[in-house]
């Protein structure tokens, strides 16, 4: 989930957690929130 804060946007977890941020731009939490998603599933 990505969120508007007052520094830019911050990537956060379902569970309220802080996974990246803050960005300045929509675009670059975008692509953090991408990152997290794959390596989510690219676990060895």
């Amino acid at each position: 989930m990505i969120k508007k804060v007052r520094q830019g946007y911050q990537v956060l977890s379902s569970k309220g957690k802080n996974l990246g941020g803050p960005y300045p731009t929509r675009e670059e939490a975008k692509k953090r929130l991408r990152q997290v998603e794959f390596f989510k599933r690219h676990k060895t």
